[in-house]
């Protein structure tokens, strides 16, 4: 066989429900480990279960503390690899770092590229994610890259959600950079598609100008790969029902950061909902009325048990 003798999974610290989610999609027992710190804060791994010979697949989301969590994977691959176990996967449902794959001035890095490299050195043989924030980091790496498409998701959510009302729902893309992205998820939709013109004066804060498309009396539904401080959607929510006429907003992501005062921004926005998937844990103390979660957990479950089958996973592209 081409592939481990047997599945097995292990997660870090930074989604471990997850993981568990994923393990019971698939009928499997969560690998025993440990991921513990030293006083000066450096990161230890133990393995309690054998790996030699297996198919292992390491979940880890590089969310916040993201510097924290991408050492765990790291380290997590190389107890693995030097465990010999027959193959490794790390499992990103969220890949950190993402944002800053090119150089947008004099003098900064790719960031994303630096990551890769780290990942692809640690001896990871494959990576399995979703919705990367730029498609083309999947060439960052020299193994294999299955970026998953987590739209379907949303498309049966809002189909239910607005069963019988759907002439009044319009898909909006946030800003240009996402245009391809909102567009695809309104072919899936069969619904119009406006956009969202902005200039962005610095990081994290955009100042909205022009909104391309009509969504007068419209329920719309804006449509992003992330949300990190909500700055950019709430601002975009507020233009599309002062200037352009919408009855309603709704809103979903697949990665849900809610970095800073994105939740105090989304409870005080204009937005009536916002849905994401779980692959970042929602963490804080404070509840959010207005935020639903879908799993992605199925998803995960049958592109590892397809990658461990060594069948094709292209239909979970689709």
């Amino acid at each position: 066989m081409s592939h481990g003798k047997d599945i097995k999974i292990v997660c870090g610290n930074s989604n471990k429900p997850f993981a568990e989610s994923v393990c019971r999609n698939l009928g499997l027992r969560l690998s025993s480990s440990h991921v513990s710190t030293f006083s000066d804060g450096e990161i230890a791994v133990s393995l309690d279960d054998s790996v030699r010979g297996s198919d292992v697949f390491i979940l880890q989301s590089t969310c916040t503390p993201i510097n924290d969590y991408l050492m765990e994977m790291l380290i997590m691959v190389d107890a693995c690899k030097r465990a010999s176990a027959h193959r490794v996967t790390c499992v990103m449902p969220y890949f950190g770092y993402a944002r800053q794959d090119r150089k947008a001035r004099a003098r900064d890095p790719i960031s994303a590229k630096l990551v890769a490299n780290l990942i692809t050195s640690a001896g990871t043989d494959r990576v399995l994610t979703m919705d990367l924030h730029a498609a083309q980091i999947q060439g960052f790496f020299d193994i294999p890259v299955d970026n998953l498409i987590g739209s379907p998701l949303f498309v049966d959510y809002y189909k239910k959600k607005f069963k019988g009302h759907m002439d009044d729902v319009m898909i909006v893309s946030p800003d240009i950079g996402s245009v391809a992205r909102a567009r695809a998820f309104a072919l899936r939709m069969n619904l119009g598609l406006a956009i969202v013109d902005k200039r962005r004066e610095k990081a994290n804060h955009a100042e909205v100008m022009n909104i391309i498309g009509s969504v007068e009396g419209k329920r719309v539904i804006l449509f992003d790969d992330m949300v990190d401080t909500a700055g950019s959607l709430c601002e975009a929510a507020k233009a599309l029902v002062e200037n352009g006429g919408a009855k309603e907003i709704y809103a979903s992501a697949s990665h849900g950061v809610l970095s800073g005062n994105a939740i105090e921004r989304i409870e005080n926005s204009v937005v009536k909902e916002v849905v994401f998937s779980d692959t970042v844990p929602f963490t804080r103390p404070e509840p959010c009325s207005k935020i639903k979660y879908l799993t992605a957990a199925p998803l995960f479950a049958e592109a590892i048990k397809r990658i461990f089958e060594e069948v094709s996973i292209s239909t979970l592209f689709r």
